[in-house]
């Protein structure tokens, strides 16, 4: 199968470009790699163009018009080809194994569901690509050694195969549609007709995930198994009656038991085929 990655970006060049590191150096390379970018500068599509020799990357951009991920996550959608996505953020450093990975794990009639591992500002700010290429920034010991703080979170980095199976197994975490690091069919995500673009920031990549579940997908947990070490940032764009407006829908979703959203791709999107 071939496996594509869409990152979401807005206006972080410098987390980006430390993300896209971690993509240059795959055990098992992407087919193709979508920046869906919700209207950042210039900085951001010159800093994509430098890694065009590099990566298969294409850029989907819209105005900036606020908050609208949900919109270009469905354009980068239409844009893509490979048989198999992986969603994940600007901010999502991904281990060498990763999409290795979740190519290993999926399985037709499933989504996965990844794990992060948090940084701390400064740890962010020091990472470069030797860092990332070597593999070091993705050992505890050497985050330690760097002043990240010592927590128990950190056993997400443990690179043990039954070690990981097992946690994945008991950890008490709901296997869910999370943006930083989630991943399913192409046909599947096209079939509930995209994420739902009345969504703000707050629990909208969750909602695609709930109607790929009534839709009769399962869910696999792979917290312990597909990382990516998470750099710290702001979240000016959080806001209380966003939340409000997403549980609603999420709700409705639920009681519904809503597997195709009316907001969805082919709401705005008319070149995707009926």
């Amino acid at each position: 199968m071939t496996i594509g990655v869409i990152i979401s970006t807005y206006n972080n060049p410098r987390w980006l470009e430390k993300t896209l590191w971690g993509y240059c150096h795959q055990e098992r390379k992407a087919d193709e790699i979508i920046i869906a970018d919700d209207g950042s500068t210039d900085k951001t599509r010159l800093l994509i163009e430098s890694f065009a020799g590099r990566l298969p990357i294409r850029h989907v951009w819209h105005e900036d018009k606020g908050f609208r991920k949900t919109t270009i996550l469905n354009k980068a959608l239409v844009e893509a080809t490979a048989d198999y996505l992986v969603f994940t953020d600007q901010d999502c450093i991904p281990r060498t194994d990763f999409l290795k990975t979740h190519e290993r794990m999926a399985h037709k009639g499933y989504l996965l569901s990844g794990g992060y591992y948090k940084l701390s500002m400064p740890v962010s700010e020091l990472i470069n690509e030797e860092d990332i290429s070597s593999g070091r920034v993705f050992q505890r010991a050497w985050l330690f050694s760097k002043g990240q703080p010592k927590s128990w979170k950190a056993t997400k980095l443990i690179q043990n195969r039954l070690f990981c199976r097992l946690m994945n197994a008991i950890t008490p975490a709901r296997a869910s549609w999370n943006g930083m690091n989630s991943s399913g069919w192409r046909e599947d995500l096209l079939a509930v007709n995209g994420f739902d673009e009345r969504m703000q920031y707050g629990g909208e990549d969750r909602e695609l995930g709930e109607r790929l579940v009534n839709m009769g997908i399962r869910t696999r947990q792979i917290r312990y198994s597909a990382i990516v070490l998470h750099l710290d940032h702001n979240r000016p764009y959080v806001n209380e009656e966003a939340w409000k407006l997403n549980n609603q829908i999420r709700k409705e979703t639920k009681l519904q038991h809503r597997v195709i959203t009316p907001f969805g791709i082919k709401h705005h999107h008319t070149t995707v085929a009926e």
